[in-house]
């Protein structure tokens, strides 16, 4: 009998399979169609604290992804490197120079004020500097620290750590269910050999925005949280910004929104709308398009004439979020566990998430489920394992 089997290969998947196999645990990651395929590649490339979770009472989180930010500074420097950003402040923006100001301050505050906690403004003598921000109107521009990735490139890092930590990954395999049994679950998957099964002391739903349609397939029936999904579209345009990223309000409702380089482009996002349907289907609307372009336009002028022609790449994601009435900018973006039963869980299932907090939800997920797993001798600390870049990736 396996450990743990662990389905989906995106990025809280691969960190718990690495966090098992580090704990000597035997681990068996099945992934359908590829790593990071889903969501874990189609993020806006940030390792991040999330300032604005501020607004929203969220300083719990906002302290545990600084802290995680800083690690990944540390165990990936040629994946997750720190960059400059830039905050404008103008007469119509909604948030005030004095409220950044206090917000930057806890934000250092709760970083421990370390390597990359420094913040200031830009001398307004400099702002000519700044790409070709629109000045009309500008009362200040704010600069701060926080980290960006290829998120793509640092999930396969993980999922290579794990294997090499032990861990048995067969991609491509489709799960096709569990059954469950007071000491274990019976799992059913097909892979290139043919349909397989094995016995499991614990299954891991990490599948992402399939998640609840994974929970469904199994026998008896678990309680499956009420959650909602909201698309998150970004475009890449064939330009380029020099200084850093830039952290802007939507003109037309106050969302934050990254102006950023990506590999000597534009990446731009992200949106947040509901999503309805299956979430490999889905791709940037057109709304959504227009959306993001104005704006770009709206704060750099350069860029007003550009149109959708001119978008090189776009793409979208489904993130999972807490069900509930209020607006999906508001909700709280802390990561759900449900387990089947509260003694000796058999079966986690991983909800929602950010890419920045991976490896502390990994550990908290081990240790939600460490009562149904037998004493093994650990192998490796995760803090303490560095990541690497694939070749030619």
């Amino acid at each position: 009998m396996l450990d743990v089997a662990v389905i989906g290969a995106g990025i809280h998947g691969a960190g718990f399979a690495q966090a098992a196999a580090a704990a000597g645990h035997s681990v068996l990651l099945l992934e359908q169609h590829g790593v990071a395929a889903g969501t874990s590649s189609r993020s806006s490339k940030l390792i991040h604290g999330g300032l604005r979770y501020l607004e929203t009472g969220q300083i719990r989180l906002v302290r545990e992804s600084l802290h995680e930010r800083a690690t990944l500074l540390r165990l990936a420097p040629e994946l997750v490197q720190l960059r400059r950003f830039y905050v404008p402040i103008y007469r119509h923006t909604r948030r005030r120079p004095w409220t950044l100001r206090l917000g930057l301050s806890i934000y250092a505050l709760l970083a421990g004020f370390g390597g990359g906690t420094r913040f200031g403004t830009v001398p307004r003598r400099d702002w000519s500097g700044l790409d070709g921000l629109d000045t009309a109107g500008l009362q200040a521009v704010f600069w701060y620290h926080d980290a960006q990735t290829d998120d793509r490139a640092l999930t396969q890092a993980v999922v290579r750590s794990a294997q090499q930590l032990g861990a048995q990954f067969i991609c491509p395999a489709r799960f096709l269910g569990a059954a469950l049994h007071e000491h274990g679950v019976d799992i059913r998957f097909i892979a290139q050999a043919g349909e397989q099964q094995c016995r499991v002391r614990v299954l891991i739903n990490a599948a992402g925005p399939w998640a609840d349609e994974l929970a469904h397939t199994i026998t008896p029936a678990i309680p499956v949280p009420v959650f909602e999904h909201v698309q998150g579209a970004h475009i890449v345009l064939p330009w380029s910004i020099e200084r850093g990223i830039y952290y802007v309000e939507s003109p037309r409702d106050g969302r934050a929104i990254f102006v950023m380089p990506w590999h000597g482009q534009l990446l731009i996002g992200t949106t947040e709308t509901r999503f309805h349907g299956d979430p490999a289907t889905v791709s940037p609307s057109s709304s959504e398009i227009h959306y993001l372009l104005g704006v770009l336009k709206h704060y750099f002028p350069r860029f007003r004439h550009s149109s959708p022609d001119d978008i090189v790449a776009s793409f979208a994601g489904v993130r999972v979020l807490p069900g509930g009435s209020s607006h999906a900018f508001h909700r709280s973006r802390e990561t759900i566990l449900a387990v089947d039963r509260s003694y000796q869980p058999r079966v986690l299932s991983i909800y929602g998430g950010k890419l920045t907090t991976w490896r502390a939800v990994s550990q908290r997920a081990l240790q939600r489920v460490a009562a149904s797993l037998p004493a093994r001798r650990r192998i490796a600390n995760t803090d303490a394992i560095a990541l690497h870049p694939l070749p030619g990736s």
